[in-house]
């Protein structure tokens, strides 16, 4: 995605940080404990937050080819994207939830992880990701079509 990758690194840096923060504060206030299932948890949960950027992105590129604007494709990219976002992180989540209460163990350490990170792809996902593309995106820089490897010729050709 060329340029958009900064975006997802940062993302991803952000959501780490939050992730980071929220189990200091639980170490410390209820005892919690990262173990190796902890951290397959949030292995596993890198992969989710990277398909929400693959779905934004890609719808993204979706509306640019169709002929808009980058700036109106930022937010209506984001608007069909998010429903799917959300869908797919509810799934995971649910899987999350179900993992807990049915196991013992690591086992519920690995769901504990997967869900946090989950509910975190969300947040960052909309209070992160978003915006940073819509700000990026009112840049005469980034209305350059080619940013996104896409040919301002052929931008409304593959309609």
């Amino acid at each position: 995605y060329r340029t958009l990758g900064l975006v997802t690194i940062a993302g991803l840096l952000v959501s780490g940080s939050i992730i980071w923060t929220v189990i200091v504060f639980l170490s410390r206030t209820q005892g919690l404990a990262l173990s190796l299932a902890g951290i397959a948890g949030l292995i596993v949960s890198v992969g989710v937050t990277i398909d929400s950027y693959v779905v934004f992105f890609e719808r993204l590129k979706d509306e640019v080819r169709s002929g808009r604007s980058m700036r109106n494709s930022a937010q209506r990219g984001f608007t069909s994207a998010w429903h799917t976002i959300v869908v797919a992180d509810l799934v995971s989540l649910l899987g999350a939830l179900v993992l807990w209460y049915l196991s013992v163990g690591s086992v519920r350490n690995f769901a504990f992880f997967l869900g946090l990170s989950t509910l975190c792809d969300l947040v960052v996902a909309y209070f992160f990701t978003r915006p940073a593309v819509l700000l990026m995106a009112r840049t005469s820089w980034m209305a350059k079509r080619k940013v996104m490897g896409i040919e301002v010729s052929t931008a409304g050709a593959a309609s």
